[in-house]
């Protein structure tokens, strides 16, 4: 099964690696996996042992054994793989270790990821578009790059505290920044005159 790999020579710019990277090849010798798919020296050790333990539990490695993927992304997309999620979602470059994570659990709770699977939203933004969603909430209007994950926030609470739609439609304008979204929103929330904060 390993074809027969014994001996993985190293560039000697690397030589430094190679107890780590050893230590990698070796564990997956011993458990039978084919080390050839990632006995690279352009792997870290940690993206090989990201790689590793995807074969140890049965999966599909080429989704993510690929050297654009560092190896916090490369376990972003193990982790869902492990919970049986379709990870071309976000198996891509563009999205960092966080912003795959946000779009994961998403999925995990089963709300529609499509609302924020975006690489030009954070992964802060991505978050408090997911609680939003988690809540219910239409982030239509406001599931947009300019809105900072705190406006995003301010906007999410309007609603979740019963403010109508007409209400948070005045406050949530990216010209405002999170925390006088947030008088705002406290204003309205207390029946004040906020006129004199627009």
């Amino acid at each position: 099964k390993n074809a027969g790999v014994r001996t993985v020579c190293v560039p000697k710019k690397n030589e430094k690696d190679v107890e780590e990277i050893s230590g990698e090849i070796k564990k997956g010798l011993e458990t039978g996996l084919d080390v050839s798919i990632y006995a690279d020296p352009k792997y870290n050790s940690r993206q090989m042992g990201a790689i590793r333990t995807g074969l140890e539990e049965g999966f599909d490695v080429s989704i993510y054994a690929d050297l654009d993927y560092n190896e916090y992304q490369m376990d972003a997309i193990r982790k869902g793989l492990k919970a049986d999620l379709n990870v071309l979602v976000y198996a891509d470059p563009k999205y960092d270790k966080y912003q795959m994570d946000a779009i994961r659990r998403g999925m995990e709770s089963g709300i529609d990821v499509s609302k924020y699977a975006d690489p030009a939203f954070n992964s802060y933004q991505m978050l408090e578009l997911k609680k939003a969603l988690e809540s219910g909430i239409d982030v239509s209007f406001y599931a947009k790059p300019e809105f900072d994950s705190y406006q995003m926030r301010q906007i999410t609470e309007g609603l979740r505290h019963g403010l109508d739609f007409a209400s948070v439609y005045t406050y949530a304008d990216p010209v405002f920044n999170g925390f006088q979204m947030n008088e705002i929103r406290i204003g309205m929330e207390s029946g004040l005159d906020v006129s004199v904060y627009m």
